[in-house]
């Protein structure tokens, strides 16, 4: 039913639907069935879906035409999530060719490494230890099917126990620098090629910085990376 009233939805079809689980417009309601009232520049549109877990990402491959990643490793973004979206394209009837697979990646660029990756240890902290409840959070699964079982937890204690803090104090190094563009730019195009071998087809970029002109400078030092990547 999902795929339908999506399908309908960005194929200018007037959005009616009866099924099992929806129907639209609400029976006895004031909605209409509407359609877009753009024109796209293109027959087909492709949908993206923001995707984490291996139901989701199973079924962002038989649907959709490409996964939004977060917290992307390249040594493990094929158990984590490759393997998932084959599965749901294989269901489809579907190969990889044509699917575009994007995680978002925080760029930080300079000499130390781990000064660098400390400036990402609040935002890991507060996904890994404190997005949904502690029985559900997404993002501190992902990290313990990364490996990291025992951290996950420690930071996921410490964040909702109050102590943030400590929470981003917990966070492992190597966590923040498998999941983002840390260092030289050399060091950023070594990067962007594992990912590139791995599968990602296409990188969002997160340039870190406290202001607009420390974010630009950042964002053209992705842009070199890639180029010496030869990925551009």
């Amino acid at each position: 039913e999902y795929v339908e009233i999506i399908r309908k939805a960005m194929t200018r079809e007037r959005l009616s639907y009866e099924g099992e689980h929806w129907t639209l417009p609400l029976p006895d309601g004031p909605g209409k069935p509407l359609k877009l009232t753009v024109h796209p520049q293109r027959e087909h549109i492709p949908l993206y879906i923001a995707a984490i877990g291996p139901k989701n990402l199973e079924q962002t491959g038989e649907i959709a035409d490409g996964a939004l990643l977060i917290f992307p490793s390249a040594e493990h973004i094929e158990d984590t999530a490759l393997r998932h979206i084959r599965a749901g394209r294989e269901k489809a009837g579907k190969t990889m060719d044509g699917f575009d697979v994007c995680p978002t990646l925080p760029l930080a660029v300079g000499d130390d490494v781990a000064a660098l990756a400390d400036m990402f240890r609040p935002y890991t902290a507060l996904y890994v230890g404190g997005m949904g409840s502690r029985k559900q959070n997404f993002y501190n699964q992902l990290a313990q099917r990364m490996g990291y079982e025992k951290e996950a937890a420690e930071i996921q204690d410490k964040y909702l126990s109050g102590d943030k803090t400590g929470a981003a104090a917990a966070v492992p190094h190597q966590l923040i620098d498998q999941t983002a563009l840390l260092g030289s730019v050399e060091r950023i195009a070594e990067r962007m090629q594992a990912y590139a071998e791995a599968g990602v087809t296409t990188l969002t970029l997160a340039p870190a910085g406290f202001t607009l002109d420390e974010r630009i400078t950042a964002l053209r030092a992705g842009t070199d990376a890639l180029e010496r990547a030869g990925l551009a």
